[in-house]
């Protein structure tokens, strides 16, 4: 049984909070995961942002309702559900994904969760596990399943190197150069290509 893991931001739709930084005009907001390894020095860095500007949950979901998925990404979400299993594993948070997860179809995610105060203000964040990208994927094959994953961040390296097969897509050079043993896709027909190769499609 196989079970395709991927990745969301980046691969299904744009930087979250990138598209917020534009929106706001805050630069420091569009460091990703791509230029920081470290997930909780991250969040806890842009919390910080957040406060210091008077910014909560209300203005970021308020880009996220004009954010759409990128051109292709749901009809390859379908092709990809009409014959195998999958599940978005992402370091968001569920006030951050529903509305995307209604604009591509309402595919199955496993994500994390906001701490939100009354007014609003983001005060913190609860991990739904530690390494949770890793931690997903081991828990799948220990019910027996064969995992193929896809991603683009250093958040995402753990469970692509951990399966059956995985691969880098629309990743960063740099990433793409410290780890050159990872087949790297640009194009969602080359990624598909790949996935069906390894399910023995």
């Amino acid at each position: 049984m196989n079970i395709v893991c991927l990745d969301l931001e980046g691969v299904l739709v744009p930087e979250i909070w990138i598209a917020f930084s534009e929106v706001s005009g805050i630069p420091e907001l569009r460091r990703t995961t791509r230029d920081e390894p470290d997930y909780d020095k991250l969040m806890k860095w842009r919390i910080g942002i957040l406060k210091e500007h008077g910014l909560g949950l209300k203005e970021i979901q308020d880009v996220i309702a004009k954010i759409e998925p990128m051109p292709g990404a749901k009809q390859f979400l379908d092709e990809l559900r009409s014959f195998t299993q999958v599940i978005i594993i992402s370091d968001t948070f569920t006030q951050f994904a529903t509305p995307l997860m209604e604009k591509l179809g309402w595919p199955t995610i496993f994500c994390n969760t906001l701490e939100v105060a009354p007014d609003g203000e983001i005060t913190g964040f609860k991990m739904r596990i530690q390494d949770s990208k890793l931690s997903t994927v081991r828990a799948l094959q220990s019910i027996g399943f064969d995992t193929i994953a896809a991603g683009d961040s250093y958040n995402d390296l753990a469970m692509i190197q951990a399966g059956k097969a995985g691969f880098l897509f629309r990743t960063t050079d740099r990433i793409r150069a410290d780890y050159p043993q990872l087949p790297a896709f640009e194009e969602y027909e080359d990624l598909m290509r790949a996935i069906r190769s390894a399910i023995g499609e």
